[in-house]
């Protein structure tokens, strides 16, 4: 089958649907509770083996809606959050069960959904996108990926001095704690590098200002309860952020150059999925290798060369194995050792995937 573009209104059906079921599911409890989370965790999952592959857009071509729809779902972050806190902690009438289903839904779409527009958004150019990403990332307690992620795991991947580049072996337990800490470090330390020519705030003072008024908004809305579920919504997505960074990048690195430096960044660098609902609804974040190397190309420009690294399961699915480590470790083995036994990936071409 030739593949083909996903249009715009795939990305944006994919991405917002979710919305409309937690805001019924919220109002009504039952069935529209059990559309959200199953919508999130089985059918995207299901509908990645109807058309396995898609292409990227022409890379000449202008994406204006595609920041829009960035800028809806970071809006609809700032929304959920608070309602959801409610719904959950408040009296919302939905009983405990609901109350489980809300949680898991609605943390996989921050995860999954909102995790990549604010991803995009830190990527753009323009001031307020940024923002706007920064404050995503802020308001579920993870503000300084804005920073580390560009500051640091850019330059790094695929090396030593990456705290987010997973070595092969190391469980994803490991990895998260090391690679949590390890980010908020650097991330500040290339900050306070940048102050020395930038003048304002350290963007630190405002991720962690951003982080405690999400926490007083959500004390007041229900007291301690509200506090300790925006708190696990929080956690709930950071996991799934941290489970992106350990699939994409597990156990690859960039060769040591004669001189002593690391070989620029390239396709063979991260692992990529093809598949193409969970590619909607994760806002293309599964081409990974084309991000690296082009992290201002838009999301819906994303290509996926042959070159790059596949895996064979969904994004989604590679973090559910990675949870398991030595189900993840011997998975992984022969992927790795394929790739290790075959040349280098080539530089990346101009023609889309």
């Amino acid at each position: 089958m030739q593949a083909r573009p996903l249009p715009l209104t795939a990305f944006a059906f994919a991405a917002l649907l979710p919305l409309p079921l937690l805001a019924f599911g919220v109002a009504q409890g039952g069935a529209w509770l059990w559309a959200a989370f199953l919508y999130m965790g089985v059918l995207t999952l299901l509908l990645d083996q109807l058309v396995p592959v898609t292409a990227g857009t022409a890379e000449d071509a202008e994406f204006p809606a595609a920041d829009a729809l960035l800028v809806a779902v970071g809006l609809g972050a700032f929304a959920v959050l608070p309602v959801t806190t409610w719904a959950i902690a408040g009296d919302s009438g939905l009983d405990a069960g609901e109350k489980v289903l809300l949680f898991c839904a609605t943390g996989f779409w921050l995860g999954q959904v909102a995790h990549p527009a604010a991803h995009e958004l830190i990527h753009r150019p323009q001031r307020s996108l940024f923002r706007l990403g920064a404050a995503c990332y802020a308001a579920i307690l993870f503000g300084q990926h804005a920073s580390a992620h560009r500051l640091v795991h850019h330059r790094a991947v695929a090396t030593r001095d990456d705290p987010n580049t997973a070595r092969d072996g190391e469980s994803f337990y490991r990895f998260a704690r090391r690679a949590w800490i390890g980010s908020f470090r650097a991330g500040a330390r290339a900050e306070t590098a940048l102050r020395k020519t930038h003048t304002g705030l350290h963007p630190y003072t405002l991720y962690l200002t951003g982080s405690a008024v999400a926490l007083v908004l959500a004390t007041l809305i229900a007291g301690l309860p509200g506090l300790l579920v925006w708190t696990g919504l929080a956690l709930h997505a950071q996991s799934q952020i941290l489970l992106s960074d350990y699939v994409q990048h597990y156990g690859l690195t960039r060769a040591r150059l004669p001189g002593g430096k690391v070989e620029p960044v390239g396709l063979g660098h991260s692992w990529n999925t093809a598949h193409w609902f969970t590619s909607a609804l994760m806002l293309n974040a599964p081409r990974h290798s084309d991000h690296h190397v082009h992290p201002s190309r838009p999301f819906p420009a994303l290509r996926l060369p042959d070159a790059a690294p596949r895996l064979p399961w969904p994004l989604p699915l590679a973090c559910m194995l990675a949870l398991a480590p030595r189900l993840w470790r011997r998975a992984m083995a022969p992927h790795l050792a394929r790739l290790r036994n075959s040349p280098p990936a080539p530089a990346p071409a101009d023609t889309a995937a």
